[in-house]
């Protein structure tokens, strides 16, 4: 037996007889051996179907090989590495340096019919894994494999709960653990470094074996970057100096709540003197109905033609520059679609602007109810016609911001105008549709001026997406699709690149008998003054749920709590700044700051708003205490002053008093205390 050993640029490769080992800063990345391959190739044909946004992915698998052999061959920057099995089948690994000085690992099938690639990272069985894009049901996902597409994040979304069973029994919609509108190929590990592949093809990364991490990819290449450092803080700068990272959010975000209206624009008065009324701290309206509305069985619906309905919203191009000198913006709402049985799809047609079908015929997807047409956003003539769309119809209107909905739902089907089979740029496309309203505003000089925020995302989304907001939870106290499910989700996101998050106040999905209760919408709102952005959401079926407006005692609370909001606006201001400087989210992980307190790498349901608040969301009914983790460190209470050092706590938590500490030490210790004031 012989070994040999070569170290470059942080790259330690030792070979044997037998095969060989990878580290990388001493952090071991792969170990093959003949017994114990690295590396499987195979042939699959992949059985893609989707309804809805919701899809049902299997895999026609026709051959899977383990390539037990190794080659190493030495070249100028690195190595190249050959598998085989036998003389039949055989892949390569090019490993190097990129131009950053991340370890780059590239993989390619050598037969031309091999499109499968199974690659085993190395990994200790103590190791936590964070991030894989937006997770609500776990945030360290050591233990389960997690399939990485974008769709709709699923209604229920845990296979045990009598919701997700009748939705996946309607329409095949009740989703899984894994299920989410921002998937990502990057994770985090607790030994300091992230791995983040290039591709944007269907990937299952399997963090279930305790001693590998297995990365599968439906494609026959993989390009994969790895970074360390010697602290969590520094190893996010890393990941979002790769990704890119969100600017500063506008000013008005932080001067209260943006209020989710329907109905027309004496509604949207009458409601906004309402609550400025009854105290609450109004920044802006999002009636996102203001192209019209479409009834269906599910609910409202928005009329997907994105020109204002002067009808619904008369004299609305008034009443805009109006509120907006009274401090309040007028936000609106759009998506990458266009309604086929509407004007801007059949100037999209004749433009040939749509995506096509296998015989070259517009491309339409139903939505339940009603079709849409898929604006080609690979196609630069359709790219800027649509920015035209966003700059005149909205920017020009005096739109303060917008959802930017969708992005998930691109058929695999579909035929694209760049060449790029639609199953490999379904992933992509969410980050393409960012960069699009992106570029609307850059081009407009309204960055740092107009907001828009969005649901579904992928790599890139964090150079692009300005805000994300959690999707459409159920209006009811589920772990996996209620309020709870936010935490993880933001916590998730932080640690795959984007650090700004917020979720419609109460919920949005109002199915199956569900109703959105006055407690549920309360506590929301508790939970909601401590993110960066505050906005409601009628739900789906408005008249079921428990409004904003309902009673005065809700106004009241409003009132409260966006005044706790505003209170904190120069820190957290702060923290996204931080956020655009370096990558570091604003709510972040307790760990992050804890690195050395082993409790704090289990928590997912409460969270650090910027450095020195601690916060503890209530998202059980009909609780007036509760229970909570506070690493060892000085900490006040913020309603009642009371001090603590650490440990495992219980506390008071009536409605407008979520459980939050703050660090004694804090430089912002003074505006804290005048919290305990209100």
């Amino acid at each position: 037996m012989k070994s040999q050993r070569t170290d470059i640029k942080g790259i330690e490769l030792i070979t044997s007889d037998d095969g060989f080992t990878l580290a990388y800063h001493s952090r071991l990345i792969l170990r093959h051996s003949s017994q114990s391959p690295c590396l499987w190739v195979g042939a699959g044909e992949a059985d893609i179907e989707m309804f809805r946004g919701n899809f049902s992915i299997k895999d026609k698998l026709n051959e899977k090989v383990a390539l037990n052999q190794a080659t190493v061959v030495a070249q100028p920057q690195g190595w190249a590495i050959r598998f085989t099995r036998g003389d039949a089948v055989s892949a390569t690994l090019h490993i190097g340096i990129d131009s950053h000085q991340r370890l780059l690992l590239e993989l390619k099938n050598d037969a031309a019919s091999h499109n499968r690639i199974w690659l085993r990272l190395a990994a200790q069985p103590e190791d936590h894994i964070y991030g894989c894009g937006e997770q609500f049901s776990y945030f360290d996902l050591r233990g389960k494999p997690f399939p990485l597409w974008t769709s709709e994040q699923g209604v229920g979304r845990n296979k045990q709960t009598y919701v997700t069973w009748l939705a996946d029994c309607k329409e095949n919609a009740g989703g899984d653990y894994y299920w989410t509108f921002f998937p990502q190929p990057t994770f985090v590990s607790t030994q300091k470094y992230y791995c983040h592949v290039d591709n944007s093809c269907y990937m299952n990364f399997d963090f279930s074996a305790p001693e590998f991490h297995e990365l599968a990819f439906w494609e026959d290449n993989a390009t994969l970057r790895f970074e360390c450092a010697p602290t969590y803080i520094d190893l996010l700068e890393k990941l979002t100096g790769l990704l890119g990272r969100q600017p500063e959010l506008p000013d008005w975000v932080y001067d209260g709540v943006t209020l989710g209206i329907q109905g027309g624009t004496e509604v949207c008065q009458k409601k906004l003197d309402a609550m400025r009324n009854g105290g609450v701290k109004v920044n802006g309206i999002w009636a996102q109905d203001w192209s019209g509305i479409r009834m269906t069985s599910f609910g409202k619906r928005v009329m997907w033609n994105w020109k204002w309905s002067s009808e619904l919203y008369p004299q609305l191009d008034q009443r805009i520059p109006q509120w907006k000198r009274e401090g309040v913006q007028f936000l609106t709402y759009i998506n990458p679609y266009v309604a086929s049985d509407r004007d801007l799809c059949e100037e999209a047609a004749k433009r040939g602007y749509l995506t096509k079908d296998v015989n070259g015929k517009d491309y339409h997807v139903e939505f339940g109810e009603f079709y849409a047409g898929v604006i080609d956003l690979t196609n630069p003539e359709a790219w800027d016609w649509y920015k035209g769309v966003i700059k005149q119809n909205l920017i020009a209107l005096g739109c303060g911001g917008w959802m930017a909905d969708f992005g998930e739902y691109l058929p695999t089907d579909t035929v694209l105008h760049n060449g790029v089979s639609a199953e490999i740029m379904h992933n992509a496309w969410p980050a393409l549709w960012a960069k699009c309203n992106y570029e609307a505003l850059e081009e407009t000089g309204k960055l740092g001026e107009i907001l828009f925020f969005m649901r579904a995302g992928y790599s890139g989304s964090q150079k692009y997406a300005l805000m994300m907001w959690a999707g459409d939870q159920n209006v009811d106290w589920s772990l996996d699709d209620g309020p709870a499910s936010v935490i993880p989700a933001a916590l998730s996101l932080g640690m795959s690149g984007h650090g700004l998050h917020h979720s419609d106040i109460g919920g949005y999905t109002t199915l199956f008998e569900m109703k959105r209760s006055k407690e549920l919408l309360l506590r929301w709102c508790d939970f909601s003054a401590f993110t960066p952005m505050m906005r409601t959401h009628e739900g789906n079926r408005p008249g079921d749920n428990w409004q904003f407006d309902s009673d005065a005692e809700t106004i009241g609370h409003f009132a409260r709590m966006t005044t706790v909001f505003t209170t904190l606006k120069p820190y957290i201001k702060d923290a996204v700044a931080q956020n655009a400087k370096s990558g570091l989210p604003v709510m972040r992980p307790l760990f992050l700051h804890y690195e050395d307190d082993a409790h704090t790498y289990s928590l997912k349901y409460q969270y650090l708003f910027g450095r020195d608040l601690l916060v503890a969301p209530v998202y059980e009914e009909g609780r007036s205490d509760w229970t909570l983790y506070l690493p060892e460190d000085n900490w006040i209470n913020v309603w009642t002053g009371k001090p603590h050092r650490g440990g495992e706590v219980t506390v008071d938590a009536p409605l407008g008093k979520p459980p939050v500490f703050y660090r004694a030490e804090s430089q912002w210790a003074q505006l804290f205390q005048t919290l305990q004031r209100l």
